[in-house]
């Protein structure tokens, strides 16, 4: 491992520590640390908590994954990522990423081995694969959007939120008119929601216990800011990445939005105790303690 450019340790991040009292209709809220942990990246994007005690993220643009430990240490997980953005690890501690240059999600093991688990849709490439997510009963989805000049080398004629079954088959199982963007389980993992970046919303569907979806439906709607990365808590409340981190409870009330200094890509609950919401956001990496409502393993 090489230390990363631009990273820094927690010890010298401490000026960049404040604490936000949020209101939050008829709960009790405690003061919330929210501090810098890391910065100079480029993009930041797809954090994921592995339960081998650190946390994984994108820097979209240098094609890296980083690697952050709680003593603060940051260093170069993967050199050669081809643009990185979602990653998630399954039961096993498999880890599946999304590339967005390559156009294709693959799967990583314990001993380093790299499997493409997608890359083709009736025999044309992906648009470049953004948000993932995996059940405890390894069904994988993901999302399709493409941004920027991915737009302009599309093969595919519509965005796609994708299913991989536990045996490998491919399925889309949804095409919206917008770009779907970040993607999260219910805790009993019934319910799959979708960001959806164009139309401000957030998507739901009903997963059954085969992982198919149905009931398609919008769960939330008139996002204040553009929504990317979504996260669900261990109460069934939805974060979303958009203007700050704004909270929503499973009936789809906002609770309370979380401001920060930069405008979040992506989060995920980690450390030992899972009492930490990581943040990438734009150029740096932030942590948030206590999280705000409760917790999400």
């Amino acid at each position: 491992m090489i230390r990363g450019a631009g990273s820094q340790p927690a010890a010298a991040s401490q000026a960049a520590l404040f604490l936000l009292l949020l209101p939050l209709a008829a709960q009790d809220v405690p003061d919330l640390q929210v501090e810098k942990v890391a910065h100079g990246y480029r993009f930041t994007e797809g954090p994921v908590w592995s339960r081998d005690g650190y946390l994984l993220f994108s820097d979209i643009p240098r094609g890296k994954i980083m690697k952050h430990v709680p003593d603060g240490a940051t260093e170069v997980y993967r050199e050669a990522s081809n643009g990185a953005a979602g990653n998630a690890f399954d039961q096993q501690g498999r880890l599946y990423t999304c590339e967005t240059h390559t156009r294709r999600v693959t799967r990583t093991d314990k001993k380093g081995r790299i499997e493409v688990l997608a890359d083709k849709w009736d025999g044309k490439r992906l648009n470049a694969p953004n948000g993932i997510v995996v059940s405890k009963s390894g069904h994988v989805y993901f999302t399709d959007p493409a941004f920027g000049s991915q737009q302009d080398t599309r093969e595919l004629d519509f965005y796609g939120v994708y299913h991989i079954a536990p045996k490998g088959q491919l399925s889309v199982i949804a095409r919206p008119a917008g770009r779907p963007h970040g993607i999260a389980l219910s805790p009993n993992g019934r319910i799959l929601y979708v960001a959806n970046s164009d139309d401000r919303n957030i998507r739901a569907y009903d997963v059954d216990h085969e992982g198919e979806v149905s009931n398609e439906r919008v769960a939330i709607s008139k996002i204040d800011g553009i929504p990317a990365g979504i996260r669900t808590d261990d109460k069934g409340n939805l974060y979303v990445a958009a203007k700050g981190i704004a909270v929503y409870s499973p009936e789809g009330q906002l609770l309370t939005t979380i401001p920060l200094a930069e405008t979040p890509s992506n989060f995920a609950f980690a450390d030992p105790d899972f009492q930490t919401l990581y943040v990438t956001a734009r150029t740096s990496l932030y942590r948030v303690r206590p999280p705000l409502l409760s917790n999400a393993r």
